[in-house]
């Protein structure tokens, strides 16, 4: 079953839902509206688990989609985000995002002593120096150097991560989970993507 918005696989042990990233919450939902009733029909007496992958979505994003999903089919759901998208792929998700308020932007490297606090994503265009903090209710992006402290789903959001042309942090927090960086253990990492896998933070 597919569209240009969704596409759906049905396997032995779960139902896979893949979004095309290219596409906006309304024609996701509306491809959703218009295929639940087939899917539905696959539903007899086993409830095999739906996940649904391809896109990174926005906590009230993944909360539309759920409540849709299970309006109709009575099933557990899980949300696969992508855990790698490279450097390019993450600053074209935000470069769609410019016109929404949910992302803000910073032009400019942050010196030491200086802090930026913000709800929403937040882009750096330039580097975050060593002493330089930055917190946000859901994703970091820095496309030059993290040497400072990247603090990403401040309000709890485990779906956020963070992302940076070179990561030489010594520390990093996602939501409530915090990974301490000893640099004799941890190479330096260029465009790293910070994402939690198992209530653990990830740099690939």
């Amino acid at each position: 079953m597919k569209n240009n918005s969704i596409s759906i696989n049905l396997k032995k042990d779960e139902i896979l839902i893949k979004l095309n990233d290219k596409m906006s919450q309304e024609e996701i939902i509306e491809a959703l509206r218009k295929k639940l009733p087939e899917l539905k029909k696959f539903y007899k007496e086993e409830k095999n688990p739906i996940k649904v992958t391809g896109k990174i979505l926005k906590n009230k994003e993944i909360d539309q989609i759920e409540s849709l999903i299970k309006e109709k089919i009575d099933v557990e759901i899980d949300f696969d985000m992508p855990k790698s998208l490279g450097l390019s792929g993450i600053k074209k998700t935000y470069d769609k995002e410019i016109a929404m308020s949910e992302t803000k932007f910073h032009r400019g490297s942050l010196r030491s002593g200086q802090k930026i606090e913000v709800e929403g994503s937040l882009v750096i265009l330039g580097d975050v120096n060593s002493g330089a903090e930055v917190v946000a209710s859901d994703n970091i992006v820095v496309l030059g150097a993290l040497r400072g402290l990247a603090h990403a789903g401040a309000k709890g959001n485990k779906q956020a991560i963070v992302a940076a042309g070179l990561f030489d942090a010594v520390q990093i927090r996602i939501a409530n989970i915090v990974k301490e960086i000893i640099h004799d253990e941890e190479p330096l990492h260029k465009q790293a993507c910070i994402t939690i896998v198992d209530d653990k933070i990830i740099i690939e």
